[in-house]
């Protein structure tokens, strides 16, 4: 009989213990049984209802209804919550088992105000999680259309300028040198994708209807674009049929993106660089290699240049948090010829449907 204060006892504490594990099903059993036994007790022929392992069943039942109000999802509340509230209130029947009918009815009518308060308590409680999610939201929003104006009104007007200057630049009398011709080429070619990547970031960050990252952000798909006419020349290999999730795809680009970026900075004397997109089980393996480690060491590993330069700075730490994020990971080091990115992500990210 004891049994079921210890098992509506334990799921109270593995409730409150562990935030991510599900409250309803731990509610719901514990109600279940408890109605269950409270009906069994007359059939039992036990009268002694032992009031002390009573208290601490409706207690645990208290807790587990009141964690449900307020973590549950909605369409399980009521039965996360109405099970162990009727336990609850029908669980003085072991104690008044057989009396007075009327007494019975009252008793447990009393009992059932305690399954009402601490459901009340639960649902207040949801209240304020749900007015602190949306003022977090709205936070997260004003920041985001903050950093859009600032966009808009300075990044994108600097690339813009930067833009015109390079297609005036192509347009002056006489001819060019076909290096100088090429370089300005390139430098509008950029300048284009910038302020295309500009306007996909500004309708993100804006919310726009249709603006969603699976439908604008560049993928596995775009490496070949991306890496013709890269100098030094890139040998890319992209295993066919790779099912990946949009944004993985994205992560993807966004890694090679970083890394030949760096490979331009750091490793002018680079010859060749390999980019590699493998499937390896459920992941996908990116890796970038150059052979531009010049007179590096095996010591250092750096060739004279910065830890934190060649790294990349700031993109390769955001990328490996995004990877990090996605449950992948990116490490970046020397080679014993030059400077490797490897990223292993999964191929359907934890929280997006398969693309």
């Amino acid at each position: 009989m004891y049994v079921i204060a210890v098992l509506a006892a334990l799921g109270a504490v593995v409730s409150v213990l562990t935030p991510r594990v599900p409250v309803a099903p731990a509610a719901e059993a514990a109600g279940a049984v408890s109605l269950a036994i409270t009906a069994a007790h007359p059939l039992l022929g036990r009268q002694d209802s032992a009031p002390l392992w009573m208290m601490a069943e409706v207690l645990a039942l208290m807790t587990l209804v009141l964690l449900a109000a307020r973590r549950a999802p909605g369409r399980r509340v009521v039965s996360a919550v109405g099970l162990p509230g009727a336990a609850i209130a029908l669980v003085l029947m072991r104690a008044l088992w057989p009396g007075e009918p009327s007494l019975m009815v009252t008793g447990c009518a009393g009992w059932s105000l305690l399954a009402v308060a601490a459901a009340a308590l639960g649902l207040y409680m949801r209240s304020l999680d749900s007015a602190r999610r949306r003022a977090v939201a709205g936070a997260e929003r004003e920041q985001r259309l903050a950093l859009a104006r600032d966009l808009h009104d300075y990044v994108a007007h600097d690339v813009n300028g930067m833009l015109v200057q390079a297609q005036a630049a192509r347009t002056v009398p006489g001819p060019l040198p076909p290096a100088v011709a090429d370089a300005l080429r390139r430098i509008e070619e950029a300048g284009v994708r910038a302020l295309a990547s500009m306007d996909r970031t500004l309708e993100m960050l804006h919310d726009r209807p249709g603006a969603g990252r699976d439908r604008h952000l560049p993928g596995v798909e775009g490496l070949e674009g991306l890496v013709d006419g890269f100098s030094p020349p890139v040998l890319l290999t992209v295993d066919p049929g790779l099912d990946l999730s949009r944004e993985t795809s994205a992560t993807v680009y966004r890694v090679v993106t970083e890394a030949l970026t760096n490979v331009r900075r750091h490793a002018g004397q680079a010859t060749r660089v390999q980019v590699e997109v493998t499937a390896q089980g459920r992941s996908v393996r990116v890796r970038i290699a150059d052979d531009g480690g010049g007179g590096r060491s095996e010591a250092d590993g750096r060739g004279g240049r910065s830890d934190g330069a060649r790294r990349g700075g700031f993109g390769l730490a955001g990328l490996t948090e995004r990877a990090g994020v996605l449950g992948g990971s990116l490490s970046a080091g020397p080679t014993r010829d030059g400077w490797h990115v490897t990223a292993l992500l999964p191929a359907k990210a934890p929280h997006e449907d398969a693309a």
